[in-house]
């Protein structure tokens, strides 16, 4: 009898480096070529300078962070960003309102 069993970890090893995938490391790699870019343009003598440098290689690594329900945790970033960039006016219809509007008939 030849029966195989997959290994829990099978999809792991699609991953580079068992943790990322190929999107997670072009975010990253983005991310530190901006920051590279930054501190080449920009002389950095304050704290304050420092974290503008910093700021697209540190968001970029929360980005891909290996955190449990990594895709969750997109989802949910998602979620907020088009909760304050989008269209706050929500438009809804129900059995009990024609086009927003309440309709007396006597």
């Amino acid at each position: 009898m030849n029966q195989f069993l997959i290994p829990a970890n099978s999809k792991r090893s699609m991953l580079v480096f068992g943790l990322f995938t190929p999107i997670d490391l072009i975010i990253v790699s983005i991310g530190g070529t901006i920051t590279g870019l930054l501190m080449l343009i920009i002389n950095a003598e304050t704290l304050q300078d420092i974290g503008i440098i910093l700021t697209p290689v540190l968001i970029a690594g929360a980005m891909v962070a290996p955190v449990p329900n990594h895709r969750n945790v997109w989802n949910l970033t998602a979620n907020i960003y088009n909760f304050y960039a989008k269209r706050r006016t929500y438009y809804w219809r129900g059995w009990c309102m024609t086009n927003g509007e309440e309709t007396t008939q006597k």
